[in-house]
C-alpha cells in the first residue's frame, strides 16, 4: 500500500499548467460510522486552489442488526466540523489537509422522524423499537467487542493529507493521492487507529455557459480496523458524480450522487454489506472571496451511509 502511495506522489510532483475555478462539488462526505475513518473522501473538483473551508454536519444513523457472526448497533447522531486547507504550490500542484472535530451523540431527531414515517407511511427500519434519542455504539464479532462508543464525547478523527496534480485543462482533470493518519480513538469511534492511502482520478468539465459537470473516480486501501480488538480490512473504490447549474454570477444549484463500496469483509448484514449512495442537493451563494453552502443528503439504497444528513459550509478562496 505504501509503495502505491509514493508512486502515486512521485508522479504527481511532474508540471503542468492548470487555471483555478472557485466553484465545485458540495462540501460533503459519508459520515455513517463505520466507514467515515477510512480515509472516506470529500468529493473533489479537479481545479486547484488555496482555500480554507469549514463544514458543519449533523447526520442521523440507524442500524441495529445481528448475523451469525456480527452485532451491529447505531442509534444516534452525529455532528462534525470538518476543517480543510487547501494550498496551490505550483502552476500544477496542491497540497491539502483536513481535521475533523466529532461528536457522538444520542441527538435530538428520534421524535420529529417518527412523525414523518408515521405521516406518510414510511418504514423506520426498527427505529421505534427503541426508546427516543437514546445513544448506542457497539460493534461485536463472535461476541467479541470491536467498538464500544460512547455518547455525548467531542474529540479529533484522523488527520487526512492530500496532494493533488493537474495533468490538462479541457476538460480539466487532476489526479490527487490521499493518506490519513490515525490520531482519532479507534475504540471511541473517532478513527480506525491505522494508516489509510488512496488514489482519485478527478474530472470537471463546462456544459455551455451555466452547467458544469463533476466527476471522481477512486480506490482506497484502509488498514485495519484497531479498536478493542483488531478486524482487517478490505480497499474499496469510491464514485462521484456532480452538476452545478449556475442561476446567477454568485447562487449556483448543485445536485450529485456519491457511491462508496464497503470496506468490510462479508458480515451477512446486508445493510452494511451493500454498497453505500448518498443523493445530496444543495447550494451555493458566492460573496466576494466567500462561498456559502446548505446540502441535504438522503440514503437512497438503505445501506453504508446515514438516514439523512445537512450541512453548512463556508469557504474563503485566497
Amino acid at each position: 500500500m505504501i509503495k502505491k502511495l509514493l508512486l502515486a506522489l512521485f508522479i504527481l510532483c511532474s508540471t503542468t499548467a492548470f487555471a483555478e475555478s472557485s466553484g465545485g462539488p458540495l462540501l460533503y462526505k459519508n459520515q455513517f460510522p463505520l466507514f467515515t475513518h477510512l480515509n472516506t473522501p470529500y468529493f473533489e473538483k479537479a481545479a486547484l486552489e488555496t482555500s480554507f473551508s469549514a463544514t458543519l454536519s449533523h447526520s442521523s444513523v440507524y442500524l441495529v442488526k445481528e448475523s451469525a457472526e456480527w452485532s451491529i448497533g447505531l442509534d444516534m447522531e452525529v455532528t462534525e466540523l470538518s476543517l480543510r486547507y487547501r494550498k496551490k504550490v505550483s502552476g500544477n500542484l496542491e497540497l491539502g489537509a483536513e481535521l475533523p472535530f466529532l461528536s457522538l451523540n444520542s441527538g435530538f431527531l428520534d421524535a420529529p422522524l417518527d412523525a414523518y414515517h408515521s405521516a406518510f407511511g414510511f418504514p423506520d427500519y426498527g427505529r421505534s423499537n427503541r426508546p427516543d434519542n437514546d445513544f448506542l455504539y457497539s460493534v461485536k464479532k463472535n461476541g467479541t467487542a470491536i467498538i464500544s462508543g460512547k455518547g455525548g464525547g467531542v474529540g479529533p478523527g484522523d488527520l487526512r493529507l492530500t496532494i493533488k496534480r493537474a495533468i490538462s485543462e479541457d476538460p480539466a482533470v487532476s489526479l490527487m493521492a490521499t493518506i490519513e493518519l490515525p490520531s482519532g480513538d479507534a475504540g471511541e469511534g473517532y478513527g480506525n487507529g491505522s494508516l489509510d492511502a488512496g488514489a482519485l482520478v478527478l474530472l470537471d468539465k463546462r456544459l455551455g455557459e451555466r452547467f458544469t459537470l463533476y466527476g471522481n473516480a477512486g480506490i482506497f486501501f484502509p488498514g485495519d480496523l484497531k479498536g478493542e480488538n483488531t478486524i482487517e480490512l478490505k480497499e474499496y473504490i469510491f464514485l462521484g458524480a456532480a452538476i452545478e447549474a449556475a442561476l446567477y454570477k454568485e447562487l449556483s444549484l448543485i445536485g450529485q450522487l456519491y457511491l462508496e463500496t464497503s470496506p468490510y469483509p462479508s458480515t451477512g448484514i446486508a445493510e452494511l454489506d451493500r454498497n453505500g449512495v448518498l443523493l445530496s442537493l444543495g447550494g451555493r451563494y458566492g460573496a466576494g472571496a466567500g462561498l456559502y453552502e446548505f446540502t441535504f443528503t438522503e440514503d437512497p439504497g438503505v445501506s453504508g451511509a446515514p438516514d439523512f444528513s445537512f450541512s453548512l459550509s463556508f469557504k474563503r478562496v485566497f
